[in-house]
């Protein structure tokens, strides 16, 4: 290992332990100045750390925790974060819980440093296969691992989700969990995040394809056409040239994949079933959980934009515009998988960040996510149009979201408008951000064909 190499590490860990202590000395000595449980912005209706507490009091006191509209998350959360709520006095329950989220937090970083050194390492072969050197030097002088974990360790979106106490830390954190273990072909590890992530918000069930695709075929590449192309070139002057991106797709991964999937789904309905067996059902927990994403009951505040579209909207056309809400989700997953089949880690992010956008009740913890994921491309998006105009963008909508919140809701001197206009601003500029990622991946790909082609021109 080279002196260079070992500075890179231990700036990385003395930047990733500096965050951590951050995170350690606002929770310590700023418990109650830094109310952010109490934003609509970092808790929901599925991710408050409240609503679980009164859950778990709830089943404490011999009541289901469905009982009411409080609580909605899974009943698995209620076991493992429940007895930490417990009041144990001078904000030990709080103290607890928020060790519990920095440690979620400071592993996700891990594993996303993980899985940027695998994308980066089999990006450099199959760039260097390819001929394409200027790319690969770059690719080599940026460790994108290390940006991204430090992007999502240092992200305020992610330490005000943290100090919010809110229960997205852990939803990251699986689905973190799920994309490592599909990149590193860890295919029981990757089924476990995925239906665990897809138990606790639903949403990660779209990433079924990214995860198949990564199970079955592996880590991003350069798009398999130009690997034909080069591989055919170089025939005559080394027989073993290309063969690394000419990977053959694996159904047997694919299969075991599924079946470990069912083997977690499985387990995991008999543990919730076990929990709620003296209380209610599964019936009440896919109704009150799954059901209440999907209906968009609460309408309170948040950084979205469904509650004040239902809310305005008439009775008599709200299953109309449920089903085309939540079927617009639907519609950009296959479109985006064919066209980005050759690189499933950025298709995730794609998916990760159209789902933040349009779930019923998203916060800024899922910003964090898709925003720390993007620092795993930030050689191949480089070129990115816009970056300033949308750092400013995300900048001004979250400042200005709390002031709205205020104006309307303390002070009386606005009104839901105000609020609502930052959501759709903020929504806005994910859009962009979504819009324009995709477009410079995309180009990135043909300016790797051009040059590759120019290259082979000169040789001839």
């Amino acid at each position: 290992m080279t002196n260079s190499s070992t500075k890179k590490q231990l700036r990385f860990w003395r930047s990733a332990g500096a965050s951590i202590v951050l995170r350690l000395v606002l929770i310590l000595y700023f418990p109650n100045t830094l109310n952010f449980s109490a934003r609509p912005e970092v808790s929901t209706p599925v991710t408050s750390l409240r609503r679980l507490a009164e859950g778990y009091w709830l089943k404490r006191s011999s009541m289901s925790p469905y009982a009411g509209s409080m609580y909605h998350g899974s009943p698995l959360l209620l076991s493992i974060l429940g007895p930490l709520t417990v009041d144990r006095g001078e904000g030990q329950s709080r103290l607890l819980c928020g060790l519990v989220f920095v440690i979620a937090d400071f592993i996700t970083a891990i594993l996303i440093r993980s899985i940027g050194q695998h994308l980066q390492v089999a990006d450099i072969l199959s760039l260097k296969l390819l001929g394409a050197g200027r790319f690969s030097q770059i690719s080599e002088n940026f460790p994108s691992g290390d940006i991204a974990s430090l992007v999502y360790l240092w992200n305020p979106l992610t330490i005000i989700t943290c100090l919010g106490y809110s229960t997205s830390p852990i939803e990251n954190l699986v689905i973190v969990l799920s994309l490592y273990g599909a990149c590193k072909r860890l295919v029981p590890l990757a089924a476990f995040g995925w239906v665990v992530a897809s138990h606790l918000s639903l949403y990660p069930v779209i990433l079924i394809i990214p995860l198949v695709l990564l199970v079955g075929s592996g880590v991003d590449t350069p798009p398999r056409k130009l690997s034909l192309q080069q591989t055919h070139g170089d025939d005559h002057k080394n027989p073993t040239n290309g063969s690394f991106n000419l990977v053959i797709f694996s159904w047997r991964r694919v299969v075991l994949f599924f079946f470990w999937a069912s083997v977690w789904a499985l387990y995991v309905l008999v543990l919730c079933g076990i929990s709620l067996k003296e209380y209610s059902g599964l019936g009440e927990m896919f109704k009150r959980t799954y059901g209440f994403i999907l209906s968009v009951e609460d309408l309170s505040p948040n950084i979205g934009v469904l509650w004040y579209f239902f809310a305005e909207v008439f009775d008599f056309f709200r299953d109309f515009f449920l089903i085309v809400f939540h079927i617009n989700i639907l519609f950009m997953v296959l479109p985006l998988a064919i066209r980005l089949h050759h690189r499933p880690c950025f298709l995730a992010f794609v998916y990760i960040a159209i789902s933040s956008i349009l779930k019923s009740y998203p916060s800024v913890g899922d910003s964090a996510l898709y925003l720390g994921l993007l620092g795993l491309f930030v050689n191949a998006l480089a070129d990115m149009q816009f970056s300033f105009f949308l750092f400013s963008g995300y900048l001004g909508t979250l400042l200005l979201s709390p002031v709205m919140h205020n104006l309307w809701i303390w002070r009386g001197t606005g009104n839901a408008n105000f609020y609502f206009a930052t959501a759709m601003a903020y929504a806005c500029f994910q859009i962009i951000l979504v819009v324009e990622s995709v477009s410079s991946m995309l180009n990135h790909d043909r300016a790797l064909k051009k040059g590759t082609t120019t290259v082979d021109k000169k040789e001839q």
